[in-house]
């Protein structure tokens, strides 16, 4: 650290270059940061899909209805533990702009099934006995101000009510926790039985099951015996695990994944390319410099590395100032206004970051270090004075 205001002084040396290098290299990691959280919220399900948990939909679409009476063949299938019908609502709360998924369950299964969604004693209590009350997660909760025992009316975009009405009245009886990150906080869940029992028509149907297992190795046998259950039926099922119905969802959106690493790496290219040729200017600027040093008695090795923790301080200070940027607006929430059930940044990626600056610099630095290594005294001067 002896050297260090010798490095500062040259990369103060001409202020506006090393400013707008840094600058595009905190652009750089901003734009990482964000395009990781992104990934993340196409990869929902993905990650925190249970392995013990399969999905029974009709074999056409997820959204096409299979019948409630399918529930009680699933629970006498061997190997079956928990079977939970759900249905989607499509409700919005005030303004259609406030999107946010709400799914009717049979709770006390749902509880079961979910450990992810963690309930304290009373919210669970409150929820099993109030016919319209509903948990919602903590991320809709602050977004539209509800508390516990809050009253709401969601205006549903598919099911009117038995007087033609399309509001619904719920209570919020609990917020819950996700039980590790990147789980759903968005979500609202309430009674199955209170929506079919109230909507207009479409009695007696849900667009799903969930079903948990006691052993994950036999979930392709399983899931192969429910649908030749109800095979050549009205109603034929595609049953398949958790995790890969979450990623054909998303594969039908695009493969985020790579198109987010595709844009990344773009970008960190055409940031080597411009620390690079800060890094390489730079030194070639300096050349008497350098070998006035060099006849003062700095070794080439202390060259290469003042040249090296030149660059990796342009890359580690602009890269943590871009990741914080990067988290304070990931922090603001879901951009989408409800589609991203959950949105944040990955502990991974920020390690990767750090990787991307020692990277950078490293690979931006030593070519130019390693030639100013090499350099005679005696070329310095002659380069100098012609």
């Amino acid at each position: 650290m002896k050297y260090l205001f010798l490095i500062l002084a040259q990369l103060w040396r001409h202020r506006l270059r090393t400013l707008l290098t840094w600058l595009s290299i905190v652009v750089a990691f901003v734009l990482y940061g964000y395009l990781a959280a992104v990934r993340i919220a196409f990869a929902y399900g993905v990650t925190i899909a249970g392995e013990n948990r399969l999905i029974i939909h009709h074999r056409v679409s997820l959204m096409q209805p299979l019948p409630i009476s399918y529930r009680r063949q699933l629970q006498h299938v061997p190997g079956v533990e928990v079977v939970v019908p759900e249905a989607w609502f499509g409700g919005i709360y005030q303004d259609p702009k406030n999107y946010f998924e709400q799914i009717a369950v049979d709770a006390e299964a749902f509880l079961k099934a979910y450990p992810e969604y963690v309930l304290s004693k009373e919210a669970v209590r409150r929820w099993l006995q109030t016919r319209i009350g509903a948990i919602v997660g903590p991320t809709t909760a602050k977004r539209f101000g509800w508390r516990v025992g809050d009253h709401i009316v969601l205006l549903s975009t598919l099911w009117p009510k038995k007087n033609g009405s399309y509001a619904w009245e719920f209570e919020i009886v609990g917020i819950y926790k996700p039980a590790k990150r990147g789980s759903d906080t968005a979500t609202m869940f309430f009674h199955y039985d209170y929506l079919d029992e109230t909507r207009l028509y479409a009695k007696g149907w849900v667009n799903w099951y969930a079903i948990t297992i006691r052993d994950p190795e036999k979930a392709p046998q399983i899931a192969k015996q429910i649908d030749a259950m109800f095979a050549n039926s009205p109603y034929e099922t595609k049953t398949e695990p958790e995790q890969m119905l979450y990623q054909n969802v998303s594969r039908q959106i695009g493969d985020i994944g790579t198109i987010v690493t595709l844009v990344s790496t773009a970008v960190f290219v055409t940031i080597l390319l411009i620390i690079g040729n800060t890094m390489a200017r730079s030194v070639r600027e300096r050349t008497m410099e350098i070998g006035v040093l060099k006849t003062l008695g700095f070794r080439n090795e202390t060259i290469l590395w003042l040249i090296l923790t030149e660059a990796w301080i342009l890359t580690f200070t602009g890269g943590f100032v871009g990741m914080a940027i990067a988290y304070l607006l990931v922090a603001q929430g879901d951009p989408t206004g409800g589609f991203l059930v959950i949105f944040y940044i990955p502990e991974k990626d920020f390690l990767w970051s750090i990787c991307w600056m020692f990277l950078l610099g490293l690979v931006a630095g030593l070519p130019p270090a390693i030639g100013a290594m090499r350099l005679q005294i005696a070329e310095a001067l002659r380069r100098v004075a012609v």
